[in-house]
């Protein structure tokens, strides 16, 4: 941490912790990259609203605090990336647990200035998967939704997520991003995707599984409840 950088001047781990984390876009940049290396215009397609300077000054600090390094990708690729350290990847499950903590707020709709990329879903799904509903179970789920495609993949109680296609994966979803959220909030039952044609592999009760595994309404309820 600089001398420029903002300090709470507090012997504190949470304080601590937030003089790295804290600033405005840092999290949603680790977001971003719990998902993968990026190139530094991935992340500014993906950050709509942060300046170039911004980015640059937020990636330098957070480089500085060992939580990112730069990296070439092997060949044939030749684009320089940034990914995140051992250190940063420890992040990983204090993010889900905020992405859980936040996916009630989702219950009201989307505002027009919103912007939405898909892929974040991959997030919102690894951070309500519920284990005790996959022992023995190995699949992997793959989703196209508007120009990006992910996939997860269960095995015998633990979830991993990635962009990109999943290797042999027993569901192939293909659809917008409105009709995915629709499926995922309730909106739409699986039986009414496969009439519409948006489940290419696999089949009803696949669809069915993957909400019960990976189920955010179970958190809009609690908050309804009051839990």
């Amino acid at each position: 941490m600089t001398k420029e950088t903002r300090s709470y001047n507090q012997y504190c781990p949470l304080a601590r912790t937030l003089d790295v984390l804290g600033e405005r876009w840092t999290l949603l940049i680790v977001r971003e990259l719990l998902s993968g290396p990026k190139r530094f215009k991935d992340l500014q397609d993906a950050l709509v609203g942060i300046g170039t300077n911004l980015l640059s000054a937020r990636l330098k600090e957070i480089e500085r605090n060992g939580l990112v390094a730069r990296a070439k990708l092997p060949p044939p690729g030749v684009a320089s990336v940034y990914e995140l350290t051992e250190h940063g990847r420890k992040l990983d499950e204090t993010l889900l647990s905020l992405i859980r903590w936040g996916i009630p707020l989702l219950a009201e709709p989307k505002r027009p200035t919103d912007y939405f990329m898909p892929h974040w879903m991959l997030h919102g799904m690894l951070s309500t998967f519920k284990p005790s509903l996959a022992h023995g179970l190995v699949e992997t789920y793959e989703f196209h939704v508007d120009n990006e495609v992910f996939h997860t993949h269960v095995r015998d109680g633990h979830a991993s997520g990635d962009m990109g296609k999943g290797h042999h994966p027993c569901l192939v979803w293909e659809s917008d991003s409105e009709s995915f959220m629709a499926l995922v909030f309730n909106l739409m039952t699986p039986q009414q995707a496969h009439e519409r044609g948006y489940i290419k592999t696999g089949t009803v009760e696949m669809v069915q599984r993957v909400l019960r595994i990976f189920d955010p309404m179970t958190m809009l309820a609690d908050e309804n409840t009051g839990e």
